[in-house]
């Protein structure tokens, strides 16, 4: 058993023991434990796919990918959280600046720094989160409408557009003084997560702290490449209904959205991705019939997995990805 196949058996065992069997609580609680992502980031989680000389575990693309589709098989609230974090994780472990690395990528491995992510500026059309440029770095001024995982979070990368079309990548801390609001997000699914609406109010940017600053055409180039992750989550509610029924045709389903999501090209992610988020759909309606009418009381796991299907039909969508899911769900 090489190093890879023991970190995802870690995954397997803290979500056989930790994640899946305070699922429910958590969603009904609204609120993830502390020790759930403490627990996370002393096995070396927050990390995942951070460079091992900075402390983190350097998995390739395809282990990180089964790890959270495992997390997510447990609790997607959780997972959905730490996903967050791995974006600030890439940025600064590929960024150019050695002294940016040096300060944060060890930190951020260990999950000292825990970081949430603002994607407002990276979006298609016109921004709402804009960085006007300054002297010593830029300001972050407007909004950024889905922000997860206040109050477990020290840090945002946020993404804003600068006057000549740019998305500007920085890295924000989360404090009481910080010129940030927040609006909370009353959702029907992963209600643990977190998450809320965000406005920056003229918020100074150090020069030290950009990750990043590529034109946006270049940004959905990489964006389309690195969809492959937000499948995970599809996949892994899938699974979870799939070991709810028991044996079936699903299963088979599923092994073939896992192979098409891990060997789609950046032109065929979409349509893959789409797949896997129907995939996930149709499990857990399929669960829900099996359950019966104890489906409906929110003691039961089903209706729990209905929702978080219904969420991820609409989580990390891409105009592509959405034209895909429309016609599957009209056929």
């Amino acid at each position: 058993m090489d190093e890879s196949d023991s970190i995802v058996n870690l995954a397997g065992n803290l979500t056989r023991e930790v994640l899946l069997p305070a699922a429910m609580d958590v969603e009904a609680g609204r609120a993830i434990p502390a020790s759930h992502l403490d627990v996370l980031a002393a096995s070396g989680f927050y990390g995942m796919a951070g460079p091992r000389e900075y402390g983190g575990l350097g998995l390739d693309s395809a282990a990180a990918c089964q790890v959270l589709e495992i997390m997510a098989s447990g609790c997607l609230s959780t997972t959905f959280v730490v996903l967050q974090h791995h974006g600030a994780v890439r940025a600064v472990a590929g960024s150019a600046n050695a002294s940016l690395r040096e300060r944060w990528l060890r930190p951020l491995c260990a999950g000292q720094r825990r970081a949430g992510l603002a994607l407002a500026g990276a979006m298609p059309g016109p921004s709402t989160l804009r960085a006007r440029p300054t002297s010593g770095g830029y300001f972050f001024d407007g909004t950024s409408p889905w922000v997860t995982g206040w109050g477990h979070i020290d840090t945002l990368h946020a993404a804003a557009r600068d006057p000549a079309g740019n998305v500007v990548w920085g890295l924000l801390d989360v404090s009481a003084e910080a010129p940030l609001s927040v609006e909370s997000r009353d959702m029907v699914a992963v209600m643990a997560s977190r998450t809320v609406h965000a406005s920056f109010h003229d918020y100074f940017v150090p020069a030290e702290r950009i990750t990043g600053s590529v034109p946006l055409h270049e940004w959905q180039v990489k964006d389309a490449a690195g969809l492959r992750s937000n499948g995970s989550l599809a996949l892994g509610v899938a699974a979870r209904c799939c070991a709810l029924i028991g044996p079936g045709p699903l299963d088979s389903e599923l092994i073939r959205a896992r192979e098409a999501l891990n060997t789609a090209s950046a032109q065929a992610m979409p349509a893959a991705r789409a797949a896997a988020a129907e995939l996930a759909m149709r499990a857990a309606a399929a669960l829900v019939v099996a359950s019966g009418s104890r489906s409906i009381l929110a003691s039961s796991q089903a209706q729990r997995l209905a929702r978080e299907a219904l969420f991820l039909l609409v989580f990390g969508t891409r105009p592509a990805i959405k034209e895909h899911l429309s016609r599957m769900l009209r056929s």
